[in-house]
């Protein structure tokens, strides 16, 4: 399979794109984004990297407006989401689909229910709702699955099912959380491939959420660290993962003693 890299697409500086400013979250004593402030141009892929337990899934859920701060403000499009009304936020939140962990699919359903959930809830004709399905199934390499149960297929597969699921109302923005946790090296790739190959496809801005240093570097225009509640270092990937920032340098280097790891051990006394 030809290398690819998300270099090589350049980001559309006039399609939408996400603007955090001064994210600010706890549950209880637990502060878990402390001043977040990052923004993502329209049509780039950004790559969220950091330790666990670090807040990259709530940030998620922050931008797709799951969540509300504390303080700060989370910009979709140049639009202040939490000054919106609850129709005209649940009108932005119809720019993004979330792929979230282990694909998150319905067991009951077949895979070919499971895609067609958002068009059915949207209205789209019977019709319509099927041709999309086996388009979705086609860009994500999966055509002959559309009657099985997740249940039947592997990790992998049920990832990408979940990808075709967020793309199936063709969405301007794209959430990954944590797309290859537990796969193997070669599902990892490919999965990797298969969102090279959507954002080819369908020219998305992309947030994604992963520890694979490997798979960051593939398919993101930038990496940035997320610890202690703030992005501490963000930077196109070669120039992150030569970088001499301390805590960027553990991360990478996947090393017990550092700086990371002092702020893991504070931030549970």
């Amino acid at each position: 399979m030809e290398e690819r890299r998300a270099r090589d697409r350049a980001p559309d500086e006039n399609r939408p794109s996400l603007r955090a400013a001064d994210l600010h979250k706890s549950f209880g004593e637990k502060v878990v984004l402390d001043g977040l402030s990052f923004s993502v141009a329209g049509g780039e892929s950004l790559v969220i990297v950091g330790p666990s337990g670090t807040g990259k899934s709530v940030l998620l859920k922050h931008l797709i407006g799951l969540i509300k701060p504390d303080s700060g403000k989370v910009y979709v499009a140049g639009e202040d989401l939490w000054a919106l009304s609850h129709v005209e936020r649940n009108n932005v939140r119809k720019k993004f689909g979330m792929s979230f962990q282990e694909g998150a699919l319905f067991d009951s359903m077949s895979v070919f229910d499971n895609i067609a959930f958002p068009l059915r809830r949207s209205g789209r004709p019977p019709g319509e709702v099927r041709d999309r399905v086996h388009e979705c199934l086609e860009i994500v390499h999966l055509e002959n699955v559309d009657e099985k149960r997740p249940s039947e297929l592997s990790g992998g597969m049920r990832r990408r099912v979940g990808f075709a699921r967020a793309i199936s109302h063709e969405p301007e923005i794209l959430l990954f959380d944590e797309p290859n946790t537990g796969l193997d090296p070669i599902m990892t790739d490919i999965i990797d491939e298969v969102i090279l190959e959507m954002r080819e496809k369908l020219k998305p801005t992309i947030v994604t959420i992963t520890h694979h240093v490997e798979s960051a570097k593939k398919i993101g225009d930038r990496m940035a660290l997320l610890a202690g509640g703030k992005i501490l270092y963000d930077a196109p990937p070669e120039e992150f993962l030569h970088a001499k920032d301390p805590a960027v340098r553990q991360f990478v280097e996947g090393k017990a003693k550092g700086p990371l790891t002092q702020e893991m051990e504070m931030s549970v006394r």
